[in-house]
């Protein structure tokens, strides 16, 4: 089983990975993802009219917090010094054919310096950035919903580069 999964011990039970003999290398990860919300709530959020304030700047700053809190929310991810978080939100207002909905796309991109991965990060900005446009609108559409959040792009590391298309494309 150890030899599959990597937080598993000898006896099948849960351990965090020994990187201790890892190399410190430069480490990227790219994740993205997307929120769906009715036309007139991205209109407030463009317009700053949402009473809990300027939902991207809040949502930056969140996901950017999510991103370095990580390890503590994951139970076997490794505390990291993350040397950059930059979020990208892109407002798309042409409503979805089939549920008449438009979205805000997050991109989320973290780096580090170390001897693990920067995924779950990247991963974890995307989704807390979202959670908190959730949050932030929820008074004006409680019908707003996320999906396909993932990793998009990594490298660094002994697995190499990883790259899958982006739903921007």
């Amino acid at each position: 089983m150890s030899d599959q999964f990597t937080h598993f011990n000898e006896e099948g039970r849960a351990r965090m990975v020994d990187v201790s003999s890892k190399e410190n290398t430069e480490r990227v990860a790219t994740a993205e993802g997307l929120v769906h919300m009715k036309p007139e709530t991205l209109k407030l959020v463009q317009a700053g009219k949402i009473k809990k304030g300027d939902v991207l700047a809040v949502a930056q700053v969140a996901g950017i917090s999510g991103a370095k809190k990580t390890w503590d929310m994951i139970p076997m991810c490794h505390p990291l010094l993350i040397t950059s978080v930059n979020i990208k939100f892109e407002e798309n207002e042409q409503p979805d054919s089939k549920t008449g909905l438009c979205s805000i796309y997050i991109q989320a991109t973290v780096k580090v310096s170390g001897q693990t991965g920067v995924e779950m990060e990247a991963i974890t900005a995307v989704t807390i950035s979202a959670l908190t446009i959730y949050d932030m609108c929820k008074a004006v559409d409680r019908g707003m919903y996320f999906n396909n959040i993932g990793l998009v792009y990594k490298e660094g590391g002994k697995s190499g580069v990883f790259s899958r298309e982006s739903i921007a494309s």
